[in-house]
C-alpha cells in the first residue's frame, strides 16, 4: 500500500531529520511514535507529498510522488490539525470539497460520523466558530469517509471529549481491519487496545 525508500529531509541549516528512512506498510492501522519535536508531524506531511524539498521514493498504491504529485496527493488524506485554511467555510462545505478531491469520498458517511462525534449542531457554522476539538472532529469525519488508500492522522485523540474518544477508538479498530486502506496515526504512545501493524519509532 505504501512504499518508502531512502526518504531524506532536513530543515534549512539543520542536520537531517530523516536520513534514508525506508518502510513498507500494508493495509491496516500503523503508528508513528516519538516525543514532542522529534518529527512525527513532519513525517506525516512528507508522506502526504506537501513538500517539494524531500528526496527518496514514496509510492502509494502504485502511484509515485516523484512521477505525478497531483495523482499521488489524490491517494492520501492528510490534514494539518492547526490549519485555518478552511475557516471561512462550514463543515458541510468542507465535505463537499473533499468529495470533489477524492473519488471514493462518501458524503453520507462523513455526515453520519460527524453526528456520531457530536457535531450535528455545528455542521453549518463557519469553521472559525468551532473549537479546536470540534475542528478535529470535522477532519476525522472526512478522513474516515475519504476512501483514500492512505490516511494520515496526527495525534488523533488530542482535544477530544470522552464520548468522541470512545467513538474514534471504535473507528480506528475498524481501520485496523480494513482490507484495502492503510491508516497511519502519529502520537507519543500507542493507544491502548488497538491492533497495530507497524510502529515507526522516530
Amino acid at each position: 500500500m505504501l512504499q518508502v525508500q531512502n526518504l531524506c529531509f532536513a530543515w534549512p541549516d539543520q542536520p537531517p531529520l530523516f536520513d534514508g528512512l525506508s518502510v513498507t506498510l500494508e493495509p491496516g492501522l500503523h503508528l508513528v511514535r516519538g516525543d514532542d519535536g522529534c518529527g512525527k508531524s513532519t513525517l506525516l506531511a512528507l508522506l502526504a507529498g506537501v513538500r517539494a524539498d524531500v528526496s527518496g521514493s514514496v509510492v502509494i498504491d502504485g502511484v509515485s510522488l516523484a512521477a505525478d504529485r497531483a495523482a499521488f496527493q489524490a491517494c492520501v488524506f492528510w490534514m494539518d490539525p492547526a490549519t485555518d485554511a478552511f475557516d471561512a467555510i462550514s463543515a458541510n462545505a468542507f465535505f463537499v470539497a473533499q468529495s470533489e478531491r477524492f473519488p471514493g469520498f462518501q458524503p453520507a458517511l462523513a455526515h453520519e460520523l460527524a453526528e456520531a462525534l457530536g457535531l450535528a449542531p455545528h455542521q453549518r457554522k463557519p469553521l472559525y466558530m468551532l473549537s479546536a476539538g470540534s475542528k478535529r472532529k470535522v477532519w476525522l469525519s472526512a478522513a474516515m469517509a475519504s476512501g483514500a488508500p492512505l490516511t494520515l492522522i496526527d495525534q488523533p485523540f488530542a482535544a477530544l471529549d470522552a464520548p468522541s474518544t470512545r467513538q474514534l477508538r471504535e473507528l480506528l479498530t475498524e481501520a485496523s481491519e480494513h482490507p484495502s486502506r492503510a491508516f497511519v496515526i502519529a502520537d507519543h504512545e500507542a493507544p491502548a487496545g488497538l491492533a497495530l501493524g507497524q510502529v515507526i519509532e522516530i
